[in-house]
């Protein structure tokens, strides 16, 4: 039992948020790097005490799918680890299509964790994948040196980077990622569909923003997903959809767990609150893949989160240097948005603009994807034993502002840029310390961490 008269290293006050409920007026006791106590009313001794009085405390926020290094290479760890830490992101799940190397065997894993220890403001999972052809025997290795999860795509953008895998490796590699226990996350669309419908797109001279969403309509999702929970009725794996645009995605994941499959989709923040009007006026800027749908839609998405059928939300974080998406030909422009800094106060904006309970934030933006991706009981949840990782968040008016963003210059940039939102990040923790303060990120790079997988 927690000795409460013995004084803590820290206590943060503020009202405790948590996916039971909200504890108003509560503290988070901190002993070295763990959560020691968690209670109400009066804080005990402790060293220092931290009064964030009237604003919310969350645990911090685990996004469970994100790139750091598509664009500049492992260089990106620090840099968007940095902006995380000013959006209350404590743990990244790091996607593996990195430039010049994919993350595709145990001594690049062990390359890539050597930087994440050296340069990392918040602690770092590594999802690991496999090389187009030949590489499943690669897959025993990465999971012993902690990949979180594995991720593999149905639509090809590089051959190297970020291959497409046929149906018979990806069977194999399916097989073998069931003994892992991980779980397999796919990009979900369908290669053929879409470079036809592309090809016929360009070939009609029509290269305008609305066709990006034209040319990936919701068959080429759908027709991928379909194909993915197919391969893991057939090897045991447990599938998941690294993003579905589409309610039909999570509806198609509930029907295949009722056969008894391992299956689950996630949603990015973006579809839950951008649309094909955002993709034709912002252009590039806007364009992520699968494309953002129609306003019906994104009220279809959120049906299927307060049904319960949405595994988590993430940002599919992708910090492109704007040159890359200001091409007025949308299929020259980079796809993937920004969205780390503004993860954490548009949520929180999202689910009270739909009077929604702020405890959602706490299960899909923090818990879910610790528990999924094997950090749990460390990660994602305010509890004694678990590493004191905090998001304090002061509700009030603000407009997020692109330039504020603490990514490279030629990265601060936003789809969001301009909108008002609900609450900010005053404070973040890092296993017990303060990493920002509302306007400074206060750690050096390093101490961030590799955060393996526990157990399967």
């Amino acid at each position: 039992m927690t000795d409460l008269s013995a004084p803590f290293d820290r206590v943060v006050c503020g009202d405790l948020v948590t996916p039971e409920g909200i504890l108003a007026q509560g503290f988070v006791a901190i002993r070295g790097e763990t959560i020691a106590a968690i209670g109400q009313g009066q804080p005990p001794p402790a060293r220092m005490i931290d009064d964030h009085a009237g604003r919310l405390i969350f645990p911090g926020l685990v996004d469970g799918h994100m790139h750091t290094s598509s664009a500049m290479g492992w260089g990106g760890i620090e840099h968007a680890s940095r902006t995380a830490a000013a959006g209350g992101v404590t743990t990244l799940c790091d996607m593996p299509y990195d430039i010049p190397r994919p993350v595709t065997d145990a001594t690049i894993f062990s390359e890539k964790v050597a930087v994440v220890n050296r340069t990392a403001h918040v602690d770092v999972a590594l999802y690991a994948t496999i090389t187009k052809t030949g590489g499943v025997a690669r897959i025993p290795e990465l999971a012993a040196a902690g990949a979180s999860a594995f991720k593999l795509s149905t639509y090809e953008y590089d051959a190297v980077r970020f291959p497409r895998i046929d149906h018979r490796e990806m069977e194999h590699a399916f097989r073998l990622i069931a003994e892992t226990g991980l779980m397999v996350a796919v990009h979900n669309e369908d290669q053929e569909l879409v470079e036809a419908l592309t090809a016929e797109a360009k070939a009609s001279g029509r290269t305008d923003p609305i066709q990006h969403a034209r040319t990936r309509p919701a068959l080429a999702e759908t027709l991928a997903d379909v194909l993915i929970f197919e391969l893991a009725r057939a090897t045991g794996a447990h599938a998941h959809l690294a993003h579905s645009s589409l309610a039909r995605g999570f509806e198609l994941a509930r029907a295949f767990r009722a056969m008894g499959v391992k299956a689950s989709a996630e949603a990015c923040i973006q579809y839950l609150c951008l649309t094909e009007e955002d993709l034709i006026r912002q252009g590039g800027k806007a364009k992520c893949n699968p494309p953002l749908r129609t306003a019906e839609e994104v009220e279809r998405l959120w049906t299927c989160l307060v049904a319960g059928d949405v595994a988590y939300v993430s940002t599919d974080h992708a910090p492109w240097p704007i040159e890359r998406k200001t091409s007025p030909d949308i299929f020259a422009c980079a796809a993937g948005l920004t969205g780390l800094q503004s993860f954490a106060p548009l949520m929180v904006t999202l689910l009270e603009e739909r009077g929604l309970p702020l405890t959602l934030l706490a299960k899909l933006c923090a818990e879910e994807p610790a528990r999924l991706h094997g950090l749990a009981p460390k990660k994602g949840r305010l509890a004694v034993g678990a590493d004191a990782d905090l998001c304090v968040m002061e509700r009030g008016q603000f407009v997020f502002d692109e330039s504020t963003i603490l990514d490279r210059p030629e990265c601060r940039w936003s789809p969001y840029h301009g909108r008002t939102l609900r609450a900010r990040v005053a404070a973040t923790y890092l296993r017990g310390r303060p990493i920002w303060d509302g306007a400074r990120v206060l750690n050096a790079p390093g101490e961030g961490r590799f955060v393996p997988r526990q157990g399967r």
